[in-house]
């Protein structure tokens, strides 16, 4: 019997199933294709999925296979640098292809224990009092503790539970691939200039040697299951371009819709979606695997809680409380990103509002901050502006704050050398350093990086322990 079976291997499947290795948490993940995606998707890590990354020990192998490029322009795309001073040590945009971000998390999932299943796809669930019961297409049965849905958009986790995914259908479709070209680039770059400022939805980018990563309206909205043919690119390449541009030898091709939908609940019992199979929108801003990630952080120290049996009562529901109000403001960006990549007189005339507003520093720094995540303050209760948000990569006396969280657990950060963790060594870690670069007495942090408690009362402090990290551990 498994702690917890985890549906689907993606970026959120398997930084769930690391997280939970980090607790001792027995992890099956089950991935229905058999073989890694074979083409290469180029996704941005925004600047909370790199902190996050950093605290678990990740960040320099990621480096080493993406390409940083300025925070910047990822509002509907309107090109405007990134302000100055971001509250963050890794302020950029991380390119990294997909199947390398995916193998990268799951060997990381997999050096700590975890075991991944391939071509083993859900057919069907029950779960009763004390765990979950898992069947396979193949007949085989599988048993858990819990069972959490990372399965995508066409979530089969999710439609078994029989939880509602309200929201609104594509209304357009937009082709996305990758293929060589047969003009020179110079003849490209001038009608894309041309072209962009009011098709927002089109661009040809180098992605190698004679190769570009194009993307394009498509001509409605079709077969999802259906991929696009290099012909449908010729055709639309030639009505919005007037030129197909010669493209040929396609690596891969794509299409995505607009639809945006949001799970009416993340937790029924012992059943817990996550990822696309709880949220998806439009990729507009780059958002869609950073959420989900985000979504696994969250989850993953609150389950491993639950099941090594010192959770507080609710610690399991705040997953939700979070994170569903997160995914609404990320679909009603995205669906306001949308409008304003539309072509029509009036989401242009607003988007040139939006554009000249943006050269207001508070303006672009809200949108910026908003899109990367920096922003969030989860809701804690009354207290300082810094309770419920995410603590920078600052200096401390022992290096840098985040390679003091690569076990995710809690960390006391005190620079008053007074207080103690207690009973709750076995879950919190503690730091005495009276030259941190705070400007608050000591500060309690959860294992993903948020600001729990803040204040220099040891009795207050215990109370919060209790709340975030459950009973004491007695001698």
């Amino acid at each position: 019997m498994f702690d917890v079976i985890i549906a689907g291997c993606g970026p959120t499947g398997a930084m769930l199933a690391a997280e939970l290795r980090l607790h001792d948490v027995r992890v099956l993940v089950l991935e229905k294709e058999t073989e890694p995606a074979s083409f290469v998707r180029i996704v941005g890590l925004h600047i909370r999925s790199i902190e996050l990354m950093a605290m678990r020990g990740l960040l320099q192998r990621i480096l080493e296979r993406g390409r940083q490029r300025p925070a910047g322009g990822f509002f509907a795309a309107i090109n405007k640098p990134a302000p100055e001073g971001l509250d963050s040590a890794h302020a950029y945009l991380l390119g990294i292809p997909q199947p390398v971000i995916v193998h990268l998390l799951e060997e990381h999932a997999t050096k700590l224990g975890a075991l991944v299943r391939r071509g083993c796809t859900v057919a069907g669930l029950e779960q009763d009092d004390d765990g979950v019961t898992v069947e396979l297409a193949d007949g085989e049965r599988l048993r858990s503790r819990y069972l959490v849905g990372c399965d995508g958009g066409r979530s089969t986790v999710r439609k078994l539970l029989g939880v509602g995914f309200p929201g609104e259908p594509s209304r357009t479709e937009t082709l996305m691939g990758e293929m060589a070209v047969g003009v020179p680039q110079e003849e490209i770059a001038a009608r894309v200039t041309e072209i962009s400022g009011t098709h927002q939805r089109f661009w040809l980018r180098p992605a190698g040697v004679g190769v570009y990563s194009v993307v394009v309206p498509a001509a409605g909205v079709g077969d999802r299951t259906e991929p696009p043919t290099l012909e449908d690119f010729r055709q639309q390449l030639r009505t919005i371009a007037g030129t197909d541009f010669g493209v040929h030898s396609p690596r891969w091709l794509s299409r995505f819709g607009d639809a945006t939908r949001l799970a009416e609940r993340y937790r029924v019992g012992r059943v817990l979606l996550a990822g696309d199979a709880a949220h998806i929108h439009p990729p507009t801003g780059g958002q869609g695997l950073n959420l989900g990630v985000q979504d696994a952080f969250n989850l993953g120290w609150k389950l491993a809680a639950q099941i090594r049996g010192w959770a507080p009562e609710t610690l399991l529901d705040t997953y939700q409380a979070e994170r569903h109000p997160v995914a609404e403001d990320v679909l009603d960006n995205t669906r306001a990103q949308m409008e304003l990549l539309s072509t029509e007189a009036g989401p242009q005339a607003v988007r040139r509002l939006l554009t000249e507003l943006m050269d207001f520093d508070e303006v672009n720094r809200y949108l910026i901050e908003k899109i990367t995540a920096i922003g969030l303050r989860y809701d804690f209760g009354e207290g300082p502006d810094l309770l419920g948000r995410r603590l920078r990569d600052i200096d401390v006396q022992q290096g840098h704050l985040y390679d003091l969280l690569h076990r995710g657990r809690g960390l006391l950060l005190d620079r008053t050398e007074r207080l103690t963790v207690g009973g709750w060594s076995d879950r919190v870690d503690y730091l005495a350093d009276p030259t941190a670069a705070l400007d608050v007495p000591c500060v309690l942090l959860r294992p993903d990086g948020h600001v729990a408690w803040i204040g220099d009362d040891q009795q207050d402090l215990d109370d919060h322990l209790y709340r975030w990290f459950g009973q004491p551990t007695r001698a």
